[in-house]
């Protein structure tokens, strides 16, 4: 619900400043650092919340929160006329009760699920140690996106009660090039195609129908994939599964370049070597790679037409590097950080970290969609790795800077959040094209 909420109502809310154009609010920290940042908790938890507007005109609420031993004072900015915490430029102390530090956090972009946090080194005043009191030694920083560690626990030179009253463009400089300003500084204007497109896409959904094994063959006729016979001879209509309906989403983007819509058979070519002859047999009986190997033609066809028939192979348009490696682990109430790892050939990577993926995806390669085959080890024996189902993403970022992924598979729209919860524990792999605002249906 909330997340649904923050999507329904940032149209009403201005877009971002300029990390460098955040207005400082050190001063205000410095003046209430003894009675609210360092002060004993319980004395604390006494303070009554105040509003305030800093010299620049942005209003400011001063609070606290309490939740189980912990105790967070929280500098909020405004944000569709309320405080929630999140929005740019909010500061947020949380220490232990026992009066330890436990970290920093600032949210640098008006998103909840993006923030960075200094946190004391260990054995620099231990959090939750009996009789502590605030850590005086050197921090650790770390980098959050949608419960990914993008940077997890960098050393900095900097004592954690220096950060209480640091103004936030001396900790930019302090950081300097450890610090990827990049992923909460998005250009909105960098995504229009993307956006263009999917508007494009919506309007003509309603048009669609599901098929079981159903696609458009490249003289416009729906057949069946597996055999290329028609669907429908008398009306030659019918229906797109969820592969027909990737071919049919490429071939929107290449028509209006080439004139001409994509052969089927040529997309079911292998990409992947089977093994020994036993695999092979059983490779021909199930085709577990079937996904794998459409996804990544249709990419390749697409790269020959938008940038060069040179880049047209697997390695240049498969994605396979993650851009962290832990996810954020909050099972049993804590918080923990826990392995992701990196690409797995002809599998991809965790769908888990699918969203915060797409978000650094989005960031580090604005103007791409990505075709997803969802793929998951499977019996009888001997267990084989089956790709069975495909969906387009889109991940951008809105005119107002905040981040979403439209999904599209088998001639419907659905959620990422559906689509991630529809999957769990399985893999997905990516391929990139160009999301050219151009989309034209035969």
């Amino acid at each position: 619900m909330g997340i649904l909420f923050f999507s329904a109502v940032i149209a009403l809310q201005a877009a971002d400043l300029p990390l460098r154009q955040i207005e400082d609010d050190s001063a205000m920290r410095a003046a209430i650092k003894d009675s609210w940042l360092i002060e004993t908790p319980a004395s604390v938890l006494r303070n009554r919340p105040f509003t305030r507007t800093l010299p620049g005109g942005s209003p400011v609420q001063v609070r606290t929160e309490a939740r189980g031993n912990e105790l967070s004072v929280i500098l909020a900015r405004e944000w569709n006329g309320t405080f929630p915490g999140w929005a740019q430029g909010s500061w947020v102390l949380t220490r232990f009760m026992d009066g330890a530090y436990e970290r920093i956090r600032i949210f640098l972009h008006s998103d909840p699920n993006t923030y960075i946090q200094f946190r004391p080194m260990e054995n620099a005043g231990v959090p939750g140690a009996a009789g502590g009191t605030p850590a005086q030694g050197k921090s650790l920083l770390d980098v959050v996106l949608y419960e990914a560690y993008v940077v997890r626990g960098l050393s900095l030179g900097i004592p954690v009660d220096n950060l209480l009253t640091m103004p936030l463009n001396d900790i930019f400089d302090a950081l300097g090039n450890k610090f990827p300003a990049r992923y909460f500084d998005p250009d909105p204007d960098m995504y229009r195609d993307s956006r263009e497109l999917i508007k494009k896409l919506r309007a003509e959904l309603p048009k669609l129908e599901f098929a079981d094994d159903g696609a458009i063959d490249e003289n416009g006729r729906y057949v069946f994939i597996k055999t290329l016979s028609p669907q429908n001879t008398a009306e030659n209509s019918g229906g797109l599964n969820c592969s027909g309906f990737t071919k049919w989403f490429v071939d929107g983007l290449l028509y209006p370049v080439t004139g001409r819509l994509l052969p089927i058979a040529p997309l079911k070519e292998p990409t992947v070597k089977s093994g020994s002859s036993l695999s092979e047999n059983y490779a021909e009986i199930r085709d577990p790679h079937f996904g794998l190997d459409w996804t990544r033609n249709l990419a390749m066809e697409a790269v020959k037409v938008f940038r060069s028939p040179n880049l047209a192979a697997v390695e240049e348009v498969e994605i396979r590097n993650g851009n962290f490696a832990a996810l954020i682990d909050r099972r049993g109430g804590g918080a923990s950080a826990r392995s992701y790892p990196n690409f797995l050939p002809g599998a991809g990577f965790g769908i888990e970290g699918l969203k915060p993926l797409l978000y650094t995806l989005a960031v580090n390669e604005p103007g791409y969609v990505y075709l997803a085959s969802v793929n998951n080890e499977t019996g009888p024996a001997p267990r084989m790795r089956r790709h069975y189902h495909e969906a387009v993403l889109i991940p951008y970022f809105n005119e107002y800077g905040v981040f979403q992924t439209a999904v599209f598979e088998s001639a419907a729209e659905t959620s990422l959040n559906a689509f991630i919860a529809r999957y769990p524990g399985q893999m997905v792999n990516l391929v990139r094209i160009p999301a050219e605002g151009r989309f034209t249906v035969r």
